[in-house]
């Protein structure tokens, strides 16, 4: 149960960053109010997730997906230019959440 919450945690954080770019400064009224829902219902998920899995584990599944995530909406769909630095950076980082999620046995208590 705990990966579905961690999986809410993100989706949410992933809803509430994309809303902040077209919240211009908190100055668009619905924008706004998904950021604050969105960071809001992240971090309560992710408080759930913290009852079986270790904080530093969670936080660098959640980040790391979470910025993978946003990457990829900007690379998409804002149009936003990777090069191949950030290309292979990311692609560390999401084989560290692969590493952590799949070996580690001090994910969950």
């Amino acid at each position: 149960m705990h990966y579905f919450f961690l999986t809410l945690a993100i989706l949410f954080e992933v809803l509430g960053t994309t809303a902040l770019r077209f919240s211009d400064g908190f100055t668009k009224v619905w924008p706004s109010v998904l950021v604050i829902v969105g960071y809001g219902a992240s971090f309560y998920f992710l408080s759930f997730t913290l009852r079986d899995i270790p904080v530093g584990i969670a936080y660098a599944i959640w980040s790391g997906v979470g910025m993978s995530l946003i990457t990829l909406i900007g690379w998409f769909y804002l149009k936003q230019k990777l090069d191949m630095p950030a290309l292979v950076g990311i692609a560390l980082i999401m084989l560290g959440v692969l590493v952590i999620t799949l070996k580690s046995n001090s994910q969950a208590h």
